[in-house]
Order: C-alpha cells, then sequence, then structure tokens
C-alpha cells in the first residue's frame, strides 16, 4: 500500500485546520464561515467534501498542478529570451515587447516579458532612479498656447557614428511632438528648423518656454555696449530677432521666450530611443533624421492626449515661415540697387515700389541657403546682378602719347654741379 503525497498551500491549511475544529466540535459552523470568509452554505459543502474519500486532498483547487491555459509556449520563451541577449541586447523591457510586437509579431505582454527574463536571469537594462522633485502645475488649456523646446545631447548612433544633439519642441497642452531634428551640436540653424516645421504643420505658438541657453539670450551679466545704451535696450541672438513680436511679421501677439511656470516633469524633448536608430542602421546624421520622421508619428499617436479646450490656439500668418525664422541682418542696398553679400554682386528679382537704391532693408539667409531681402514687408529673392555695363563695351585702343624732347648736350642738366667743400 502506498500512500499519496498531498501538498496544501497555505490557504487550503487554513481551511483544514478550521474544519478539524468543527469536525472537534471547537467551533460551530456560523464562526468558521466568519473566520474563512465564506457563506455558511460554502463552509457547509467544504465540510462535506472534507468528509467524502478525498478527505484533505478535497481542499486542494481543482487546477493546481496545471499548466495555465494563457501560458506562454516553451518555444516561444526561448526564443524571447534568445532575442532579449543577442539581436536586442540592451533594450529596455517596455520597449522590447514594442519591438517584438511590431518587427516580429510576437505580442508579450510586458509584465509577463519582465517575470520571464527575470526567471532567466536576465539583467535589469536601466535601474530605477529616485524621481527629482518637480514643481507641479496644470497643463495650457488648449493646444498651441505654449511650445516647449529644448535640445538633448545623446550618443544616439550608439557609437556607429558621432554623437548628436536632438533639438524638438512639444506642445504643453496635448504633449505632440511638433518639430524635431537631429543636430551635430545645440545650435540655432536646429531651433529654427524645429519652428519652421511647428509652423507647417501646426502653425505659430503664442508663446515659447525655452532655458536660459545663449542661443535664445544675452548674458544678463555682460556690459552693455554704447550702442545698446544708446537704443535702451539689449541685442538680441537671431532665434531671439525670430521671435520678436511684430505684428507684420507674425500676424498676432509678440512671439517670445516665455517667462511661464516651471514645467512639470518635463525634461528633455522625446526622440526615438537609441535602441531605434541602432536597428535601423543609422550610423550618419542623414540617416537619424531619416529615422527620426519615421518615428515621430507613431510618438504622437502614443503618447499624445487631447487638450482640456477642443480649439486650438495656433496661429497663422501671411508670410512663409522660412521668412519668419532665419537669420536676419539689416543691409544698405547701393545706388544701383545691388547688394554684396560673401564677394557676390545681388540684385532683386522682383522690382520694389519705391526708389530702388540707397535704402535700408532685411538681408535673410534663410535655411535652404537661399538669400532673399525684406522691404516694407514683402520679401524678394536675390539673384546674380548683370554685369557692369563698362564690361559689355569692346576696350577701345590705347592712345599713343607724345614723348617730350629729349635736352641737348648745353642743356643746364648736363651741366656738371660744383659744390662747396670746406678745406
Amino acid at each position: 500500500m502506498t500512500r499519496e503525497t498531498i501538498t496544501l498551500d497555505p490557504r487550503a491549511q487554513w481551511r483544514l485546520y478550521v474544519l478539524s475544529h468543527i469536525l472537534a466540535g471547537e467551533t460551530s459552523i456560523a464562526e468558521a464561515a466568519g473566520l474563512l470568509g465564506r457563506p455558511v452554505r460554502s463552509v457547509r459543502r467544504l465540510l462535506a467534501r472534507y468528509r467524502g474519500p478525498d478527505g484533505a486532498g478535497a481542499l486542494v483547487h481543482g487546477n493546481a498542478g496545471r499548466a495555465p491555459a494563457n501560458r506562454l509556449d516553451p518555444e516561444v520563451r526561448a526564443r524571447v529570451v534568445e532575442l532579449a541577449q543577442t539581436r536586442y541586447l540592451g533594450v529596455n523591457r517596455e520597449h522590447l515587447a514594442e519591438l517584438l510586437a511590431d518587427e516580429l509579431e510576437l505580442h508579450v505582454a510586458p509584465r509577463t516579458l519582465r517575470r520571464v527574463l527575470a526567471e532567466e536571469g536576465v539583467p535589469v537594462v536601466r535601474r530605477r532612479r529616485p524621481r527629482r522633485h518637480r514643481t507641479r502645475r496644470d497643463r495650457m488649456t488648449a493646444a498651441g498656447m505654449l511650445l516647449q523646446v529644448d535640445g538633448s545631447r545623446h550618443d544616439w548612433l550608439e557609437g556607429r557614428g558621432p554623437w548628436l544633439t536632438l533639438v524638438g519642441g512639444i506642445d504643453d497642452a496635448t504633449g505632440l511632438v511638433t518639430g524635431a531634428v537631429f543636430r551635430e551640436q545645440e545650435d540655432a540653424v536646429g531651433y529654427l528648423a524645429v519652428l519652421v516645421q511647428t509652423a507647417h504643420r501646426h502653425g505659430l505658438p503664442l508663446a515659447l518656454y525655452s532655458d536660459r541657453h545663449g542661443i535664445f539670450w544675452k548674458s544678463a551679466g555682460a556690459i552693455p555696449t554704447l550702442a545698446e545704451q544708446f537704443a535702451g535696450r539689449r541685442s538680441t541672438t537671431q532665434v531671439g530677432r525670430a521671435l520678436e513680436g511684430r505684428d507684420d511679421r507674425l500676424g498676432g501677439g509678440p512671439l517670445a521666450p516665455g517667462q511661464g511656470p516651471r514645467r512639470a516633469a518635463v525634461g528633455h524633448p522625446p526622440g526615438p530611443p537609441p535602441e531605434r536608430a541602432g536597428l535601423a542602421g543609422a550610423a550618419t546624421l542623414e540617416d537619424a533624421n531619416l529615422v527620426l520622421a519615421r518615428y515621430l508619428p507613431c510618438h504622437n499617436a502614443r503618447f499624445a492626449v487631447p487638450a482640456t479646450d477642443p480649439g486650438p490656439a495656433w496661429r497663422t500668418s501671411s508670410r512663409q515661415p522660412e521668412a519668419l525664422f532665419c537669420s536676419r541682418q539689416r543691409r544698405q542696398l547701393a545706388a544701383d540697387g545691388t547688394l554684396a553679400v560673401d564677394g557676390r554682386s545681388l540684385a532683386l528679382g522682383s522690382r520694389p515700389p519705391g526708389p530702388a537704391g540707397r535704402r535700408w532693408v532685411v538681408l535673410q539667409r534663410r535655411l535652404d541657403g537661399s538669400l532673399w531681402v525684406e522691404i516694407e514687408g514683402t520679401d524678394h529673392a536675390l539673384v546674380d546682378a548683370p554685369p557692369r555695363a563698362t564690361a559689355l563695351r569692346t576696350s577701345p585702343e590705347p592712345r599713343s602719347r607724345p614723348q617730350p624732347p629729349r635736352p641737348g648736350p648745353d642743356h643746364p642738366w648736363r651741366r656738371t654741379t660744383l659744390r662747396y667743400s670746406p678745406r
């Protein structure tokens, strides 16, 4: 005769203990129901099963020892562990679940993935860091009221190329990434490109929030120059001049670096995780920008939230965004209506109203490399000026100049000059 071993979990052991006291007459069924947290009828059914031939085995759950119906297939489990250690090495658990579903159609819940990898001893990629305290505030109510811009320098190419800086802008009300671009450094061109993308896709924001980077602000502690003292204002940077509020340029209220409240739980602008650029094989700045353009729609579809006010606050302008956000310089046209730029003589492609020469204009160096001139709120493209008229005529023959007569032998110039020399 062999004995059968029955393993009881802590809950089944507690039930056995209470039912044994009922059979010994030490407690009633009503008191046992209170101890077990079950109705009286349920306790009577447990007692009847315990008195049966199975005895204590009747208290074991019927699914004990069985494999769960939704258990991960062993082959899929082994493949997931192998991919986490080879192809997707260094990818965090949440992102790994997304990549498995998108690229290989292996749908594994992130919680299950964490448990499986922990059981197999796969180390965690990133440990949780304590959250830094930040001042909390409510989001803006409508999209376009505040645009937050920042730059994040990182090894986005994972050693296959140079370190890059991701420059991006996020709408405060919706969390929508309105524009982003990779640059070699955090420079003015990157922020102007983000503003051009934002203006094309959505419009002009009411305000812009940035840090105290020198791209936006002149040093507050610097001594103002004599010209700034006479003008009564500090000079601004190229990005600062592009953000200055002017009705003829922006068609509305001021657009300037915001002095709003501190951002809540917003660090660097979100961009494609390094794993995205790495799996795509990006090794150059151009490849990284292509990966970024494909990733941003997916990012916005997942993380953007609806604004409290459904009516957007984006503004429109009659001028092109490339004319608003570019490098600007005040210059004066020559008397013939030309402008010398980088050793080239340029002229206006279209004739503006009024006199062409001797007038102050704004030279625009746009992001695509083209040169334009702004005259009284109108943009004119610059083209190569025609050559001077003197260069079109045939050069005349050189005139022969008469030779002066040569002095004769008795000319005073030929006489010997006597000089007095003291003895």
